[in-house]
């Protein structure tokens, strides 16, 4: 089944990397993402990705409708899984900082200030304040691990199914997936297996900074 026409333009190596970036941000692999929308778990597996001769294996249009709906991500936000998740050619410098010292890297506007910085080479982004967090503990799992390297902005507009690290006013640190933002609440599911769904009132919140990429 042919793909929608809005995708048309992109290749099979782009459809086939945004799957493997929504299950990635989903805190799945591509095996448990084809789970969740009730699809058979080798459905995304690399080796059905091409055939045996060689041809082009693309996902069904069917596919991917079901796997937006079990991720609520719509169809412009799995394009723009590719535009930016896939790093540009060029490079900059970004400030570099560790978990442990997050809270106290930031001014009250979310600029960073102090010694703690230090700073890491990445693929250039076109976002004005970006950063990157090196993880010195297991603190965020099950969604990163110790020794991820995040690349993180509070500017970058924020749509549902996006990975956010929210900055509270009690200096809390809380990861997960952002389901829904208002101009009272913002609510998101964590990842853990029963956690329920939290929600922030926006008057306790510091910022909310949405993770670009990770190493992992």
């Amino acid at each position: 089944m042919a793909l929608p026409n809005e995708t048309s333009m992109l290749t099979h190596g782009q459809i086939w990397a945004a799957i493997d970036s929504l299950a990635g941000r989903n805190g799945l692999s591509v095996s448990g993402l084809a789970k969740r929308a009730g699809l058979d778990p080798t459905t995304f597996n690399k080796s059905k990705r091409t055939s045996r001769d060689g041809r082009l294996r693309w996902p069904s249009t069917e596919s991917i409708s079901k796997i937006l709906s079990s991720t609520r991500m719509d169809l412009d936000g799995f394009i723009s899984l590719i535009q930016v998740d896939r790093p540009p050619r060029s490079s900059r410098v970004l400030p570099l900082v560790t978990y442990s010292k997050l809270i106290s890297a930031f001014d009250a506007a979310g600029n960073p200030i102090g010694e703690d910085w230090d700073e890491i080479e990445f693929p250039d982004l076109p976002i004005d304040l970006v950063f990157a967090i090196e993880l010195d503990s297991d603190a965020l799992l099950p969604m990163y691990r110790e020794n991820d390297i995040l690349i993180a902005s509070p500017t970058v507009p924020l749509r549902r199914g996006d990975r956010v690290l929210i900055r509270l006013r009690n200096d809390d640190l809380v990861a997960g997936i952002l389901k829904r933002k208002t101009n009272r609440t913002i609510d998101i599911d964590l990842p853990k297996r029963g956690a329920a769904e939290r929600n922030y009132a926006v008057a306790d919140v510091v910022s909310v900074n949405r993770i670009l990429w990770a190493s992992q």
